[in-house]
């Protein structure tokens, strides 16, 4: 009879909509624990815990019959753990203050707590290696996570953990995922998890984003057979808060001169002031512009810099410093570097100060 007692206990708890989490705060009793679900866009509380004298404790997560639900254990401002909770899971975890964890009775947290653990990693030798100057070692080791990312998803495509790994951003402009031919294993991604949890509200936020990446995938393959322009275009975040496209600006104006610089070199923001602002406001009114592309890798420096020395022209800057995709795509290994284009189109002239600016613009303008 007590067999049967627990069989029936147990099928009861598998068909609740609901999800337990047992845990262990180490170390910690007495501490506050903020239960958080994340809905796609944003995170809302659920529940705030309180541990017993041994760090102790547990909560219930509602979650329906297909549709499992990614929640966040919060102390204070640390994340103690990630989890993908299904209907009727019962998943055990042990976390420290510092944030490092264990989680058992949850395939899918165990995948999410992988792909974590690498980008934590990543993040730490990228960050360390942008810090020193780095640039080509920073560089070498986003491709190499890259790649950790593809063979993750393609590993786990029916994994909600997948969805997290196609969202990692290094910063705000910079996702891991930024290649046009992405919207591939978006599609690939989304198009799994739609045999398995098609009601999920994260299936249904991938499917709008493969969407979106597909129908810029289709642009870019028509743009192949288009035109060339003559220069690589860029597109960037500005000092007022849009993203500017340099081919809009070659567009509007007769000559634009793309500068590539820094606000943490001095000579740089004298410059600056003493050549390009008097240039500026000279051919300005001709149509001369310039497209100011910073390489710091600290924004507050150059958006300190621009706000101080007013600067009038298009000024941008992505935080990435020397592994900035403009960096790379006009083969950028010191600054400042000038090109002038003029009609659309990259001149062959050398400039190598104010005066041989001066002259080119005279000519052209």
């Amino acid at each position: 009879m007590a067999l049967a007692s627990a069989a029936v206990a147990a099928a009861i708890c598998s068909c609740s909509d609901k999800a337990v989490i047992s845990g262990v705060l180490s170390d910690a009793p007495g501490a506050e624990i903020t239960v958080k679900q994340f809905s796609g866009s944003a995170e809302t509380v659920l529940d705030t815990l309180k541990t017993d004298a041994a760090g102790g404790y547990s909560c219930k997560v509602a979650v329906k019959e297909g549709q499992p639900e990614l929640v966040y254990l919060y102390k204070g401002d640390t994340k103690l753990a990630s989890l993908i909770l299904g209907k009727g899971d019962r998943v055990k975890v042990v976390s420290d203050t510092l944030g490092s964890y264990t989680v058992e009775g949850s395939e899918e947290s165990a995948l999410l707590k992988q792909a974590d653990d690498e980008f934590n990693s990543f993040m730490a030798a990228f960050s360390s290696d942008l810090a020193s100057g780095d640039g080509p070692k920073a560089s070498r080791d986003y491709v190499a996570y890259y790649r950790k990312c593809i063979k993750f998803v393609m590993e786990n495509p029916k994994s909600l953990a997948s969805v997290m790994v196609l969202s990692r951003k290094i910063n705000e402009n910079f996702p891991v995922f930024s290649q046009a031919t992405d919207a591939l294993i978006f599609e690939t991604v989304h198009d799994s998890l739609q045999t398995v949890i098609p009601e999920s509200k994260y299936v249904a936020a991938l499917g709008r984003e493969a969407g979106l990446r597909r129908k810029q995938l289709d642009l870019d393959l028509q743009l192949k057979d288009a035109p060339e322009i003559g220069y690589p275009d860029l597109t960037l975040p500005s000092y007022d808060g849009s993203r500017k496209k340099l081919s809009e600006t070659v567009a509007s104006s007769k000559a634009v001169l793309v500068y590539f610089w820094t606000a943490a070199d001095a000579a740089q923001k004298l410059f600056n002031n003493d050549v390009l602002l008097p240039v500026y406001n000279d051919f300005h009114p001709k149509g001369f512009e310039i497209y100011s592309v910073s390489l710091d890798a600290d924004k507050s420096v150059w958006a300190d810099a621009v706000k101080n020395q007013k600067l009038p022209w298009i000024n941008v800057c992505d935080g990435l410093g020397s592994v900035s995709p403009a960096a790379v795509l006009y083969n950028i290994y010191t600054v400042p570097v000038a090109f002038l284009l003029v009609d659309g189109q990259m001149t062959s002239e050398t400039i190598e100060g104010e005066k041989d600016l001066r002259r080119v613009l005279s000519a052209k303008l």
